[in-house]
């Protein structure tokens, strides 16, 4: 299930679309291509929405809190490293509803609706790592300015349905970063950083569609290209037997992809030209961790909240589940090894 929730998720992200770009609405269609005009600007409609609703939630998965769980301070120089298997899932998540959506306007333009939701996690696995370059100035019981780099592996599947596909150019995507040292943590001081991550998938295709009372529509999106970038500020001390972390930053999510779709009614399919689509969010990103030391293992619990932002152009209709730009909190689990 997680599975096809990420594919779904990223299904719904890709259907994007302007309102400019989506046909012109008919206020008394009477003739088929007028009724069919209606449908296809009904279809496109929808998906712009529900690409403002899903986007916020993808980046937050993809993201997540602290670059490394549990750490705060730099790794201490050459020699040191540490690689960790985690996966972070926006527990509050709101999926489209589609097969609960009502049909498509036909003989009138459409009008602002209700589109129903279903509550759902939206998961990311992801393998991410650290190695330490430089140990930083001594300054006292510390050292200031340590260097690690970063590196992420972010897992997408391939997945087929009836209802979508989603073929990945490739099944996996590497992300990179930096970490920089403010304090070392020692036995007195706490750990002290800033990082700069960036995360992207894989360039995917997808297609989909869904079926209403003697309609249907279906779209087809090439180059679906989801990207992120992500700055913190991360605390953290170790006591032994287990350790905390918490932490600030904002994330950005910038999406592109080129759409095409349909509605059919009556039988009779009415295409939307191809077009190209881009946008961009910066929210904010508070979060915390709390581990638990088993020697060279580290398991590591995080949770932490998105918000704020803006989404232009504001969307067309609304969700059951709430406001596109509404609060996320998100969860993570990892196992962590250190060296």
């Amino acid at each position: 299930m997680k599975r096809i929730g990420i594919a779904f998720a990223l299904a719904m992200l890709a259907t994007s679309a302007q309102a400019q770009d989506c046909p012109a609405g008919v206020a008394t269609a009477v003739t088929p291509a007028q009724i069919g005009q209606n449908a296809s600007r009904d279809v496109c409609l929808r998906a712009k929405d529900v690409f403002s609703l899903v986007a916020p939630q993808l980046g937050a998965a993809i993201t997540g809190g602290n670059a490394v769980l549990g750490q705060g301070g730099t790794l201490g120089g050459l020699g040191h490293f540490t690689v960790e298997a985690r996966v972070t899932a926006v527990l509050n998540g709101a999926l489209p509803d589609i097969p609960k959506w009502s049909g498509l306007a036909t003989t009138s333009a459409p009008a602002s609706a209700e589109l129903e939701t279903k509550k759902s996690p939206v998961p990311m696995p992801v393998i991410d790592g650290a190695i330490g370059v430089f140990k930083g100035l001594p300054l006292g019981l510390t050292n200031v300015g340590g260097i690690d780099l970063l590196g992420s592996v972010t897992y997408i599947p391939t997945v087929n349905e009836d209802d979508f596909s989603v073929t990945p150019d490739a099944n996996t995507k590497f992300g990179y970063g930096v970490r920089v040292g403010l304090l070392q943590e020692s036995l007195l001081i706490p750990g002290l950083s800033a990082t700069w991550m960036k995360r992207d998938l894989p360039v995917t295709t997808i297609t989909g569609n869904g079926t209403f009372t003697g309609q249907s529509m279906s779209f087809t999106l090439g180059d679906a290209s989801i990207k992120t970038t992500s700055w913190r500020l991360v605390a953290s001390k170790s006591f032994i037997l287990f350790g905390l972390a918490a932490g600030y930053g904002q994330d950005t999510y910038d999406e592109s992809a080129t759409f095409s779709g349909s509605a059919t009614v009556a039988g009779t399919p009415y295409t939307f030209s191809p077009f190209s689509v881009e946008s961009k969010m910066t929210r904010s990103n508070v979060f915390a961790n709390a581990s638990i030391n088993l020697l060279l293992l580290k398991l590591v619990a995080e949770v932490g909240q998105v918000s704020g932002g803006e989404v232009s152009p504001a969307p067309f209709n609304t969700f059951s589940g709430g406001k596109v730009d509404d609060a996320r909190t998100y969860g993570s689990v990892g196992l962590r090894f250190s060296w």
